[in-house]
């Protein structure tokens, strides 16, 4: 029955709850980023500020990552979990501080500039943490002959979180405000952190436990760069985020391009999201565990024309529906990645791929709004987004003629393979 049940994952219990924890989380975290992205652009009218943003997290993230999934791998993945949402609540806390009447009386612009710089950058270093709990977690949760399904549905949660939270971020600005909004925020994270605790302590799967950090770490990152299928997929993905996103300066395009306002600019981040959505939906009726490699490919061969398209319009609806469709292509290149890592990860090193993968994909997010803000300051917001989307067309035939064994990746066997065991 799980073998074609679309419902599969969702009919245990426990792992209802972590996507209700997953949500909440998400939610909040994502209009954060929406409200800091419009409050530092509001504050300086400079795009490079926005590309700092990024660069603020990916400093701590992509130094911390591999630290971080050797501790996942050596700790009780639960109470760490909560750990980090606890830390996180203190940034949200933070940043609605900064927008609280007192501060922006007394401070300087500069002063609350750099403080919200701060607190990125710590958020940057838990983040370095999350990615490789949440990978783990779903594999204690779930059975193995259903992580495809498991993997879906955990992705598909985030992206309708992100979607909403978007939204709900985007709209609120001008409903409420920013500091109100970020107060939202910060009690959003709080929820989270207690619906954790309705998850049961979960076992620690490492048979090397107080193993010498730098042996740890060796045996995780040779891991990923001797697995073919693994390296290609996030090598893929890595190049795709780093020169296709176009989150970190679409505040440049809803205020100064299509002009349409707060309420527009959440509606192009939120149609990301709902591209996602859809088509992540949709995979769990659609099994990707046929010709996976080509399906990879192909996603990010749309997700690349469509962002071209994105930079090249100037009418709004034709801009949601570009962006639409690369959400579309992104959910499907998003579940088919985590499913291959799900699939080939052992159990006892979970934690550390997920930091690689967190060091490839995670970290390129920021890096590349760092790339796309610098881009659309020396050559144009326009002329920066289809460079990205021509650099990712790039990228997927240069994989695809340069790694034969991502591209004709079957996980049929594997999937047989986990059935048998169990």
């Amino acid at each position: 029955m799980a073998k074609t049940d679309p419902y599969a994952a969702l009919r245990i219990k426990e792992f209802n709850i972590f996507l209700l924890v997953r949500f909440v989380l998400v939610f909040g975290w994502s209009m954060q980023f929406i409200v800091i992205e419009w409050q530092v652009y509001s504050l300086t009218k400079d795009p490079l500020s926005l590309g700092i943003i990024g660069l603020m997290e990916i400093i701590p993230a992509f130094t911390m990552a591999l630290f971080a999934g050797h501790i996942v791998d050596q700790k009780e993945k639960r109470n760490l979990f909560a750990l980090c949402i606890a830390a996180f609540s203190l940034i949200s806390l933070g940043l609605f501080l900064l927008t609280t009447e007192k501060v922006v009386q007394n401070w300087s612009t500069k002063t609350i500039l750099y403080s919200i710089y701060a607190l990125v950058f710590f958020g940057g270093f838990l983040r370095s943490f999350f990615g490789p709990i949440i990978f783990s977690l779903v594999a204690l949760i779930v059975p193995k002959k259903i992580y495809p399904n498991a993997a879906t549905w955990s992705t598909s949660t985030w992206k309708s979180a992100a979607v909403l939270g978007a939204l709900f971020g985007g709209f609120s600005i001008s409903w409420i405000g920013v500091g109100k909004t970020l107060l939202v925020v910060f009690v959003m994270v709080v929820i989270s952190f207690f619906l954790n605790f309705l998850i049961k302590k979960k076992p620690i799967l490492n048979k090397k436990v107080g193993e010498p950090v730098k042996e740890s770490l060796k045996v995780g990152v040779q891991f990923v760069f001797q697995n073919k299928a693994i390296l290609g997929a996030l090598t893929l993905d890595m190049i795709a985020v780093l020169f296709g996103g176009t989150v970190a300066i679409l505040s440049v395009f809803a205020q100064d391009i299509l002009k349409v306002g707060s309420e527009g600019f959440g509606i192009l981040n939120a149609s990301i999201s709902m591209g996602s959505i859809v088509t992540m939906f949709a995979t769990t009726y659609i099994p990707i565990s046929k010709s996976t490699g080509k399906k990879l490919l192909v996603s990010v061969f749309i997700f690349g024309i469509s962002i071209i398209a994105f930079g090249l319009s100037s009418i709004f609806w034709v801009s949601v529906l570009a962006l639409f469709i690369s959400g579309a292509a992104d959910g499907i290149s998003m579940i088919i990645r985590q499913t291959i890592l799900q699939i080939k990860t052992p159990d006892d090193m979970r934690g550390r791929v997920s930091s690689v993968n967190s060091m490839f994909v995670g970290s390129s997010n920021e890096l590349g709004a760092f790339e796309s803000g610098l881009a659309a300051k020396l050559i144009g917001p326009v002329a920066a987004v289809v460079f990205g989307g021509t650099m990712t067309l790039i990228t997927v035939f240069t994989i695809g003629i340069k790694n034969p064994v991502l591209k004709n990746l079957d996980l049929r066997e594997d999937m047989e393979a986990h059935e048998n065991e169990e």
